[in-house]
């Protein structure tokens, strides 16, 4: 036969809540320390993240070490609060543990994120200002958040991309380096000289002001193709998308104009279609 048996823990959780004779000087003394608590830790990280922007570029460390420790003096603060009111502190926490393992499993996705959010702070595969391409979108970092990075497209649209989602796919950091290649394709006759053809569209793209002349521009021969040999004109620029769409469209418009300066042909797509003629019974073409 089955015998129900209390359970020890919410027994002795009942004694802990069960407090006896409080005054209300011990319910303001509790509720001012949870306070003074949530704004020391708020000062912290205010103050972390100040400190940090003075001697480091990255903003975003300073702003996980100002809330990491903000957590832990609100979390200080609590207990203190409860000690205040003469609560046992350990069965509390005991059963806060076994509802935050509840929670924590409900709410696992966006924990995965919050988790995520402070590996991206820690590892610093971009900061503030950056042009990065992940998930799918290209833009720059405005911020990271406890959940989200926040990006502004070339487009001027914000996208907040959930952190686990970054963290698990590649990040391609265009400002890292300085500087971005691009690489632009015009088809010659094949008649033409390629090498009077490469030294024309190498000078041209490095009359371009935005393009690098550290690495100089370079030529190549890409393919031949059904109406054109194809030539690979590939540059370095500013590392924005700005600046890849302004060069690139410059140095279109600059070899252009050297190609015809010079007789180069850029020929139209052409298609030779050949016929066969047939005979009749008579031996007479049809």
């Amino acid at each position: 036969m089955f015998i129900f048996q209390p359970n020890p823990d919410i027994d002795s959780l009942r004694e802990a809540i069960t407090t006896g004779d409080l005054s209300l000087w011990d319910y303001v003394t509790a509720v001012g320390i949870l306070l003074a608590a949530v704004v020391i830790g708020r000062l912290i990280r205010i103050s972390a993240k100040r400190i940090t922007s003075r001697t480091s570029s990255d903003e975003f460390l300073g702003d996980l070490i100002g809330r990491l420790i903000g957590y832990v003096v609100v979390s200080f603060g609590f207990i203190y609060a409860l000690d205040s009111l003469g609560i046992a502190v350990a069965p509390v926490l005991g059963a806060l543990g076994i509802v935050g393992f509840a929670v924590a499993f409900a709410l696992q996705d966006i924990l995965a994120n919050f988790v995520s959010g402070i590996l991206l702070q820690l590892r610093r595969p971009f900061k503030a200002g950056d042009e990065i391409a992940s998930v799918g979108h290209d833009g720059r970092v405005l911020q990271i958040d406890s959940r989200t990075v926040v990006m502004l497209t070339p487009s001027g649209e914000t996208v907040r991309l959930p952190c686990a989602e970054v963290i698990k796919n590649p990040i391609v950091n265009h400002t890292t380096n300085g500087g971005r290649r691009t690489t632009l394709e015009v088809g010659v006759a094949y008649d033409t000289d390629l090498d009077a053809a490469a030294r024309v569209a190498q000078a041209a793209a490095a009359s371009i002001a935005g393009v690098a002349s550290m690495p100089p521009p370079q030529v190549y021969v890409e393919y031949f193709g059904d109406s054109s040999i194809d030539l690979a004109i590939r540059f370095w620029h500013g590392p924005s998308t700005a600046d890849l769409w302004r060069t690139r469209d410059q140095v279109a418009r600059a070899v252009t104009v050297a190609f015809r300066s010079h007789g180069i042909v850029i020929p139209f797509p052409q298609r030779v279609v050949s016929g066969v003629a047939t005979t009749g019974e008579s031996g007479a073409p049809a």
